[in-house]
């Protein structure tokens, strides 16, 4: 799989234009994937905050995790606006039978392939070896286009699970 996601992101926008992941609880299919990517288009198509347009981008990475984008640089997004991406990521939920907002689901590329685990699971990876310190982690809590350019595919020793593990020497 090609992992080089960056270079699909929009170039015209901000490096601190505010960032949400939402991770799909299963790979989605490819007929779902292009439907959810029509969805996604025709949302950011239509962002308004205040009744003015929000710049935004919204994207499906890997089959399993959504990024929307705002560069409030353009327009500043609002309570009521991020409101109307949460429905619509609700909405998501429900068409495709998929969790969205399950922050207890970790995600880690294990052979060249997105791995999901659920948090309580992550120490008995660790000690069995499908989780290193070196795996690369999809750190979904990343805020900013700079931050996901940067920070969301990170190893697990460079991530926030360092303190909720024991590595053995």
């Amino acid at each position: 799989m090609n992992w080089n996601y960056q270079s699909l992101l929009p170039a015209d926008f901000a490096p601190d234009s505010r960032v949400w992941i939402y991770q799909s609880s299963r790979l989605l299919g490819m007929g779902e994937a292009l439907q959810i990517e029509d969805l996604l288009n025709e949302f950011v198509a239509n962002w308004k905050s205040h009744g003015t347009p929000v710049k935004g981008f919204g994207t499906l990475f890997f089959g399993q995790f959504i990024v929307l984008m705002a560069d409030e640089n353009a327009t500043g997004v609002s309570g009521c606006s991020t409101d109307s991406s949460v429905r619509l990521i609700k909405q998501i939920e429900e068409l495709y039978k998929v969790q969205l907002f399950d922050r207890q689901l970790l995600a880690f590329q294990v052979k060249e392939k997105v791995q999901l685990l659920p948090l309580s699971q992550l120490q008995h990876a660790v000690d069995n070896n499908f989780i290193s310190p070196d795996t690369l982690y999809f750190n979904n809590l990343v805020q900013t286009k700079e931050e996901l350019e940067n920070k969301w595919m990170i190893p697990v020793k460079d991530s926030w699970l360092t303190r909720r593990i024991a590595i053995k020497a």
